[in-house]
């Protein structure tokens, strides 16, 4: 039975529920049913008629919320014992951890509102954010919309494109990664030139203004 499958066969069984119980699974490193798949697979049921859009968004909302929050707490409480104990029985490593570090030391609260969307860092930021200690509020501002943003995202795919809605989702699935490779190079490129215009522009402002000679007020 592949993913797509089990999901199918869980929303048969479950319904709205696996949006609400699953999700949080998803949070928690047990993905069963994967949060991707399964929003674009409400969004396909959705678009069928099968599941009504707005209470489906907002049963994904509130799980994903809610696994993010749960493993918030839990990394909060627990911090890096969390990943040094457990990490094996989480599928967290130390190197996810090293790796979500170094895109917020470098994003930010920023990196909440697009984390969901990094493969390999999505379903463990809410552990991360929890260890280094963002505080709560930053987490409803930034994660809680960030998270909106993810399950508009991936439910929009199946319920827009409808029945061809495996496509899609396996074409992005397999390019999302190199879009963000891609928008990492770029911004760091844009990051050097920006440097090397700015001490362009200091080096001929210094040449236009020497410096004032008092000698030769004397």
């Amino acid at each position: 039975m592949n993913l797509i499958e089990l999901v199918e066969r869980l929303f048969e069984q479950y319904g709205y529920f696996v949006l609400l119980i699953g999700l949080p699974l998803d949070f928690i490193a047990l993905p069963i049913p994967p949060g991707n798949s399964t929003l674009t697979f409400t969004g396909y049921l959705s678009y069928k008629g099968v599941l009504q859009a707005l209470p489906a968004i907002a049963m994904a909302f509130t799980g994903a919320v809610a696994g993010v929050t749960i493993t918030y707490f839990i990394g909060h409480r627990l911090g890096m014992p969390l990943i040094e104990r457990y990490g094996r029985w989480l599928f967290l490593k130390p190197s996810v951890v090293e790796k979500t570090r170094q895109y917020y030391d470098k994003y930010g609260d920023k990196l909440l509102l697009i984390g969901f969307f990094i493969p390999g860092i999505g379903q463990f930021i809410g552990y991360f954010i929890g260890i280094i200690r963002v505080p709560f509020r930053s987490v409803i501002i930034y994660a809680y919309t960030g998270v909106a943003f993810w399950v508009i995202a991936f439910f929009g795919i199946g319920y827009l494109f409808g029945e061809q809605w495996q496509q899609v989702f396996v074409l992005v699935e397999r390019y999302l990664k190199l879009l963000f490779i891609g928008s990492g190079g770029l911004l760091a490129l844009l990051l050097i030139w920006k440097i090397v215009m700015r001490r362009k522009r200091r080096e001929s402002g210094s040449q236009t203004h020497p410096p004032h000679n008092k000698s030769a007020n004397k």
